[in-house]
């Protein structure tokens, strides 16, 4: 059913979960706060807003997809927010933001009779583009059932996680096991080589055996063995190492909160803190296999 649907954050991510939405049939409300970025929406068939609140009184569904847990909090809520929308119903946040963030703009959109969900997403830019990604979903039932049907337009796997800010713990969670499992892929390639052993045999044998994951065998930092990778690519990012440390900051913060012993989690937010010092933020976050060979 064609539904009016706001988008806020049509960036690298939000831009193609946006156009899936628009390839489904739907009309779709855009707002970003670069310009060309919404140009390019509209040249798609979406329709322009003024600001988050204008989107929000032009749909009852509003999605945003945003960098930061304080820009998140400023388009939710802030004086020309999403809370100040006359139409809006339910409000999902497909950004990263934390449990804690979560759980605050829900309960104060909430106020304004604003059901909200946390959503945030896995699978990088290519599984936004080929719409397979995976939505990890906090919230109330009711609101789960009426955004499921737009979720599936731009996904493969929507799970409904529990209660508001357990989406955020699913990603916070996934995103470090993802970090450290993707550090420690590079490590065994990187002594591999300095061993003598080349990548695409040291891939052969791992792949399929007992330290198979898919920081190798789906996303391998090395050139060569997976071809998709962005190693074969410059590193140009699907998600870049800027993005890995947020997430792995928020982490940390969660697992300080609650008391949970996370020294691998810690160790990676160390690691990614001086691949991003050293100028690997904008690249992906598979390029720190570069950084650990330089260091």
């Amino acid at each position: 059913m064609t539904q009016e649907i706001g988008f806020i954050g049509v960036g690298k991510m939000g831009a193609p979960m946006a156009g899936r939405l628009l390839d489904a049939g739907h009309r779709v409300h855009v707002f970003d706060a670069r310009r060309d970025a919404v140009a390019a929406m509209v040249a798609k068939g979406a329709v322009a807003a003024a600001s988050p609140a204008d989107v929000a009184s032009q749909a009852e569904t509003v999605l945003v997809s945003l960098p930061t847990p304080d820009i998140v909090r400023d388009v939710a809520l802030g004086a020309d927010g999403i809370a100040a929308g006359r139409a809006v119903k339910t409000y999902v946040d497909l950004s990263t933001t934390g449990p804690r963030v979560a759980q605050e703009v829900a309960a104060s959109l909430a106020e304004k009779g604003i059901t909200a969900l946390d959503a945030p997403v896995s699978g990088g830019v290519g599984g936004a583009e080929a719409g397979t990604l995976t939505f990890m979903v906090g919230g109330p039932d009711a609101a789960f059932a009426r955004a499921k049907p737009v979720l599936d337009a731009m996904g493969k796997t929507i799970v409904h996680a529990g209660p508001s800010g357990n989406g955020q713990v699913a990603k916070l969670c996934n995103n470090m096991l993802l970090a450290i499992s993707m550090i420690g892929t590079c490590e065994a390639f990187g002594l591999a080589e300095k061993l003598g052993l080349k990548a695409e045999t040291l891939f052969a044998i791992a792949s399929k055996s007992t330290s198979q994951c898919w920081a190798m065998t789906g996303y391998c930092p090395v050139p060569g063995p997976v071809p998709s990778s962005p190693a074969n690519r410059g590193y140009a990012p699907g998600f870049t190492g800027a993005m890995m440390l947020k997430d792995l900051k928020l982490a940390q913060q969660a697992a300080i909160a609650v008391g949970a012993a996370t020294p691998l989690g810690a160790e990676a937010a160390a690691l990614y803190g001086l691949h991003v010092q050293h100028g690997g933020g904008p690249r992906d976050f598979s390029g720190i296999f570069e950084f650990l060979q330089r260091k």
